[in-house]
């Protein structure tokens, strides 16, 4: 049966434009509400990498690195899904927020923790938190902007993550080297604050209400199903064997409740994604691309500050600014990318250019070593970054165009979804490659007898304090193990070039189109019940 959506005279109208949309005094006005909880949310990715060592020098366990931020993603991407319905169901500003209070009592447990197992408990509650704000801002950007024009305010949103990425390594590093690392989390409280306030104030969008009911059920059994598939991968398998009890438990598990979501969403009245929407090819293939590109995106990233304190030896502060050719890389093809197509209409050309970059980026990264100049390493996360901004706003925009308003937040959050699951699925991946190759790399070189694992490699601080030659040792052990590392990622990044291929081409909508799905001038005999899903 068509979703009544589809059609634009059914849409609601809201002030200031054709279908809907707002004129750009009004987008402005909206924008400063969402790039207050955009920057919150975007300057914690950034802003606890670079003192990621420092954290586990003083609470311990650097082989526990990878779940300070596995947990973050953890929830953050099995509740974004939740987010995005409840914004479709209750208003953009409510749930949004409910997201930041979420956000804000997380951060302020987080800096308060005692041990390691403290700080990622607690990051899971600000994951929980942090779900909903950036899949939030960008669903309420698909409400009040047309996808033609949507380019025009790409340059905004990039300016946010450009600011975050560029200040948050810098105050990372500077609190772990100062005042502590726990006011990296503080920080996010008077943020959090002055946040709620402004989107009180500016963030005020009209909702139509209607009756509705929570998939509480496909709830539940998604959050059960992508926690047992991270746990195996981040946990059990690494550290109980891939093949033992409880990591065949774990993937049954997981399994068993993907399965029974499944089977939920095609029973359910308000489904949390609804099944319809995967007939869409624009919403699958790009989905695809965003979990492929978030593999190798947050599973290597993580590891380049690593990197530069351990094997380059940088304190946090140099480690945060040798960062900036990451970020001024997503900075400048992310807004780019987003005002060319505003100009020419297409998209598709640049999510391909952008798995390219990614695929030659992270070969050069993996031949990084001891004797490698910084030259080097600095145009090796450029293109990086460049890689990854190409395809960033330009996929959501994508996905956006193609489906009903009525699952815009829907269908924003399951971008945000599927990249955060990729990533979340990167890093526990990549962080078990580096356990699991250092300890191979030490055990081939050390002196006979000398434990390759433990305390000597537990720490950044503890590695700096070694004797040579066993520093030396180590740190080579490092250098080699993130290699291999990237190198892992590379075929990922290259899967993801080959899914971009497939992506169709809709004509943009411009605000004189209805809301319903796009039309397709590169693909005119795509019929519609491709581009527009159907409940």
């Amino acid at each position: 049966m068509s979703d009544s959506t589809s059609n634009p005279a059914q849409q609601p109208t809201r002030p200031g434009g054709q279908s809907g949309y707002l004129s750009h005094r009004q987008v402005l006005v909206v924008m400063g509400g969402l790039m207050s909880g955009l920057f919150l949310a975007a300057l914690d990715q950034t802003i606890v990498a670079t003192a990621l060592p420092r954290i586990t020098s003083d609470l311990g366990g650097l082989d526990k690195l990878s779940w300070v931020v596995t947990t973050y993603l953890l929830t953050s991407t099995a509740s974004t899904p939740l987010w995005g319905k409840l914004s479709d169901l209750y208003g953009r500003r409510l749930i949004f927020q409910a997201a930041i209070g979420i956000f804000v009592l997380g951060s302020l447990l987080t800096g308060a923790a005692q041990s390691m197992g403290e700080l990622i408990a607690f990051r899971a509650v600000q994951g929980l938190g942090g779900g909903g704000l950036i899949a939030l801002a960008m669903a309420t950007i698909g409400d009040i902007v047309p996808p033609r024009e949507r380019g025009r305010y790409s340059g905004y949103m990039g300016a946010v993550f450009g600011l975050s990425s560029v200040v948050g390594p810098l105050l990372g590093g500077w609190f772990a080297d100062g005042p502590g690392w726990r006011w990296i989390f503080f920080i996010n409280v008077p943020i959090g604050i002055a946040a709620l306030a402004v989107t009180s104030v500016a963030l005020k969008i009209p909702h139509v209400r209607r009756e509705h009911s929570i998939d509480y059920p496909g709830a539940a059994a998604i959050v059960a199903g992508v926690s047992s598939l991270l746990l195996f991968v981040a946990w059990n398998g690494p550290e109980r064997g891939w093949l033992s009890g409880t990591s065949l438990l774990l993937v049954a598990l997981g399994l068993a409740c993907v399965l029974a979501f499944v089977w939920i969403e095609s029973r359910a009245s308000e489904p949390i994604i609804p099944l319809a929407l995967f007939r869409n090819s624009v919403f699958s293939t790009a989905n695809l691309y965003a979990f492929l590109m978030g593999l190798a995106m947050f599973g290597s990233i993580v590891f380049i500050p690593l990197y530069l304190q351990v094997v380059d030896g940088m304190s946090p502060t140099e480690s945060g600014l040798g960062l900036i050719p990451l970020v001024m890389g997503i900075l400048t093809t992310v807004t780019g990318s987003g005002q060319l197509m505003t100009k020419t209409g297409r998209y598709k050309v640049f999510p391909i250019l952008g798995a390219s970059i990614v695929v030659a980026a992270m070969f050069l990264l993996s031949r990084l070593g001891t004797d490698t100049p910084y030259w080097y390493a600095g145009l090796s996360m450029y293109l990086m970054g460049a890689g990854l901004g190409l395809g960033m706003q330009v996929i959501l925009t994508a996905v956006q165009n193609a489906v009903p308003h009525e699952h815009m937040g829907t269908a924003s959050s399951s971008v945000i979804f599927f990249r955060q699951m990729g990533g979340a699925f990167g890093t526990a991946l990549f962080g078990a490659i580096l356990s699991t190759r250092l300890a191979h790399h030490l055990a081939d070189t050390l002196p006979a007898g000398q434990a390759p694992t433990g305390d000597m490699t537990n720490s950044a601080d503890a590695i700096e304090a070694l004797p040579e030659p066993i520093h030396g040792i180590v740190v080579d052990g490092f250098a080699d193990s993130l290699n291999d590392v990237f190198l892992s990622a590379v075929p990922v990044a290259a899967v993801a070039l080959l899914a971009s291929l497939f992506i169709k081409e809709i004509r943009l909508r411009s605000r004189y189109d209805g809301q319903g799905g796009g039309s397709s001038a590169e693909s005119a005999d795509e019929p519609e019940a491709a581009r527009t899903p159907a409940t």
